[in-house]
Parts: structure tokens; sequence; C-alpha cells
């Protein structure tokens, strides 16, 4: 299938290099003069530009998910639909060539919602993986593979699943996402910046591809955000990776705008007097209609529930957050500043207190042997500072600093014995202990924390830098350091977590190999990371 990764690609050839590719695929069609005619006619109609997905596994269901799309970059965001209802046919099956299938229906997909679908489909066994793929017309999708859940009941011997964050179209290719639909993995946890609301320039970044004008303005309304996640979603190696896993995402900054804080845009856009709700509503709109989501999640104007807990058997419990939506405007107007009475304010919050007891509830309620908080940005206290002062950055954990210690002070409470936080947003990847008070050498150890890397932001990246040495130095709870791009495995059982740095050496051209760069664990009732 061609690469929209090419240099010089335009936005038709790429339409009709891979329709065509599609249509012949899925149909079997012989190569003859007429043959090929029809099937590039039949091209320039293939609506499944952007692929195939499914996610939140339940153990009998899962959400499958398409978006139709003729042309992706279509300028107006419509992705070249017509403005009329068309009907998608889906259907499951527990083998790849769809000799038994199990479940099939039909949906609608609306202009009102970008042409997307996500049907819920249920009846399924636990633990299980299925095949689907969709209908339209005469035109038949990529197959995707999924995997239900075990049962909430079941003795689970062992989990596996990678977490990503933070894709930057511009800032490199997509291929540790190529890598990781190659993974043997039950899911893949996306901790949010799937997309990046900025404008791209006529080169396209560091992929070298001439752009349109229409893509230089920052994305602010529906349409324009529907263009982005065109782009986005018409990568071949994102679409692999959702073809190959069910995904669980939550959203960050970036699929909104950098930084922004429930009611509050970024500090550096308040002056520009843009409407802040209508643009959330429109951004999460956009995300709802890209991203497998259940129907729970259909977001209300600018409200989105997005914070829910999966199950995996008796071993692990995934409680992911929103960070966003709920969370009071940053202390000392964002950006880096010395702990102080703003960020150590009870009364402010990161998740909102609503959030915040459905989480302790969860610890309370669980029997799973470990506790995940899958979460957007950082936990630990990152200190900037080498001397005995302390600079924190105001936008993650640190910023909210009783907000921290109530969530950390609660799992100890509850008899928590394996909290695990995995966090992106840093675009790099760390390894910590997460202590219930940094101001206190004699603080215990309450969980771990593990920070994956980006896939493209900030490009290549190094193994070290001088920033990486500073954090090391100043931060003794911080055990690893590594900026380089990929994506975190990770392999857990009763006894043992492992989570393996997977890193390219570098992003700003295609193809890049990936390797482990090191693994940490956790040991079964003892928190805190160590090497391998």
């Amino acid at each position: 299938m061609p690469r929209t990764d090419s240099p010089f690609v335009t936005r038709r050839g790429f339409i009709g290099a891979v329709g065509a590719a599609s249509v012949l695929l899925g149909t079997g069609a012989v190569a003859s003069n007429t043959a090929v005619a029809q099937s590039r006619s039949a091209a320039r109609d293939f609506p499944f530009r952007v692929g195939v997905g499914s996610g939140d596994p339940l153990p009998d269901s899962v959400v499958l998910w398409t978006r139709l799309a003729t042309d992706p970059l279509a300028p107006d965001g419509s992705g070249g639909m017509p403005p009329r209802p068309v009907a998608v046919r889906w259907e499951v099956a527990e083998d790849e060539r769809f000799r038994r299938v199990v479940k099939r229906g039909t949906v609608t997909a609306t202009p009102e919602l970008g042409h997307s679908v996500h049907p819920e489909v249920w009846g399924l066994r636990p633990g299980r993986v299925y095949w689907y793929r969709f209908r339209v017309g005469g035109h038949i999708s990529q197959v995707g593979r999924t995997r239900t859940a075990p049962s909430y009941h079941a003795r689970l011997s062992s989990l596996s699943f990678a977490f990503v964050s933070c894709a930057n179209w511009s800032d490199g290719f997509f291929t540790g996402y190529r890598h990781l639909a190659n993974e043997d993995i039950d899911l893949v946890v996306h901790l949010g910046d799937y997309i990046y609301e900025y404008g791209i320039n006529a080169t396209g970044g560091a992929r070298k591809q001439p752009m349109g004008g229409e893509f230089r303005p920052e994305a602010t309304d529906l349409a324009r955000y529907r263009l982005q996640y065109g782009l986005y979603k018409s990568d071949p190696d994102l679409m692999a990776v959702h073809a190959a896993h069910p995904f669980v995402a939550t959203l960050d900054d970036h699929e909104v705008e950098n930084n922004w804080a429930d009611e509050f845009p970024e500090a550096s856009s308040q002056s520009k007097g843009e409407l802040w709700l209508p643009r959330r509503a429109a951004a999460f709109q956009a995300y709802y209609e890209n991203l497998p989501f259940r129907a729970g999640s259909i977001p209300g104007g600018a409200d989105m529930r997005i914070y829910r807990r999966l199950a995996y058997g008796n071993l692990v419990d995934f409680n992911v957050l929103d960070t966003r939506q709920f969370r009071d405007d940053q202390p000392y107007g964002d950006g880096t500043h010395a702990p102080g009475p703003e960020s150590t304010d009870p009364a402010k919050t990161m998740m909102g207190f609503e959030q915040e007891a459905w989480l302790l509830d969860n610890f309370a309620r669980s029997k799973a042997r470990w506790q995940v908080i899958a979460n957007q940005v950082p936990m630990a206290e990152v200190d900037l500072d080498p001397t005995e002062a302390k600079l924190l950055f105001m936008d993650p954990w640190d910023g909210y600093a009783a907000n921290r210690r109530r969530i950390l002070g609660g799992a100890l409470e509850r008899d928590v014995d394996n909290l695990v936080v995995l966090s992106g947003d840093r675009h790099q990847n760390n390894a910590a202990n997460l202590l219930l008070d940094y101001d206190d050498e004699r603080s215990p150890i309450v969980g771990s924390e593990f920070v994956g890397t980006s896939i493209t932001s900030s490009g290549d990246g190094v193994d070290m830098n001088e920033w990486g040495r500073t954090a090391l130095a100043a931060n003794p709870h911080m055990k690893f350091f590594n900026s380089q791009r990929g994506y975190v495995r990770c392999s857990v059982t009763k006894n043992e977590w492992r989570s393996d740095f997977q890193v390219m050496p570098y992003v700003s051209r295609p193809d890049a190999p990936i390797s482990t760069r090191a693994t940490y664990v956790i040991e079964n009732g003892v928190p805190g990371v160590q090497p391998a």
C-alpha cells in the first residue's frame, strides 16, 4: 500500500493511489483494462481512507469505529462526504476470513458527527480475539483485529499492553505506531496529545511534504479540527496500530489547546478574543468523531465524559483520568515557579472533587492485584533546580500538590499495595518512585510511576541531555531518564510488573528501527521501581 509519508505527495495523488489499492485488495479484482478503469472510478468513492478501530474492551463487548471519508484532506473538513446520512454495515467474526461471523448490524453515519460510527457490539465471549470490518455499498473496509477483556472474576495470570502519547505530525514520522502494531499485546492505552492543534507550515515540518494553505491556521473551529484529524488519521502507521489493537484513550491539552484548564484557555491566547467554550466544544466533537469511544462519551457541548474504569480480571484495574476538564487554572499563571501557597492550596484541584471521590472509591472496592492510574501528566515531583531551592512546573501535579497528596494518601489508607501511575506529556522516558511527601526525606514510597516519551513530539531526541542530568541529580526518587521517541511496553503478572522503554534513533525520516533502551520492574507488594 503506498505510503503517505513520501515527499511531495499531493492530496489528489494520495487519494487515487490509496483508494485504488484498497478497492483492489478489498475485492480481489483482476487488473484487466476494464477492471482498472472501474477500480479507478470506485477508488474516488472509497469511504474508508482513515481506517478502522476498536476500543474500551469489556468482557462481553467492544466498541468499533470508523469515519467515512472519501477525501480526508478536503479543506472544508467534510472528508469529501455528501451532507446526508449513509448506512454502514458492520460484522464481527471469530476468524480473519469471516467464515464464522458471530455479530452483524447496521448503523447510520451522519454529517452531524462527521460521518463517524461507533457501534457497540455486545454478547461476545471474554478474553477472545475477534476480527471486524465495515461495508458501505460495494466497498469493504480494512479488516481490524480486537480483543475482549477477560471476565471480571477471571484469575488472570498475565496481561501485556503498551502506552503512548504525544504524536505531532509535523515533528516526524509515526514509525513508532507501526512497530506498536506488530507487538503481541492485549491493548494500547493512549494518554493524550493524539493530535496537535497547531498550524502546519508549507513544507509539512520534518516530513518535508508540501501542504496547502488551509493547514496554516491553528485549529479553533470544527472544520479545522476535522481537517487536522483527517491528516493524522490517514497516516498508514496510525491506521495500522488502530487496526491491530483495541485502544483505551484519554485526552490531554493539544486535542484542544496547549495547557488549557477547564474554562480557562492558555494564558497567551486569552487576548485573541476567541470564544473559548465553543472552541472546546468543537475540539471535543472532533475528538469523539475520530476515536473509538462508547455512546456514554458523546459530547454535550463543551462537556465530555472521559474518565472511566476498565477491569482486567483480578489482575489489573485501569483508572483512566481526565485532568483537564475539571481542573482549576494553573497556579502562578502557569510556567515554572517555586512551590508556594497557590500550588499547595488544598482547595485547588487537578481533577475535580467528584472524580477524586470516584477514584478513591475505586481503590476501596477493587480486588485487583495492580491499581493503575492512566493519567496525562507526570505525578512525581520534578524539581528543575539542582540547588536547595525548588523550581517546579505548574501545569502537572506539582502545581496541585494537595490533590496529589490526597490521592497517594488515599491509596495508602485503602491498603493499595501496588499503585502504578502511567503518564505522558513530557516527551521523555522516566521511571520514578511516588512519595507521600516530597519535602520529607523519610517519606514512604507509596507507588511507582512510568512516564512514556512521545511518538514524535520534539523530534529525534537523544538518550541523555543536560535537562536529564539535572533532573536525575535534583530528584533522587527519579531512577531513569531518556529523551528518545517511542512507547512503553508493559508485561504484568501476579508477582511482577515489567516496563520496557522502546525507543527509536530518529523520527525525522521513516522506517527507524526500535529497541529496548531499559527495563524497570516493580515487585508485588514492594512499591517503587528498580532496574530489571
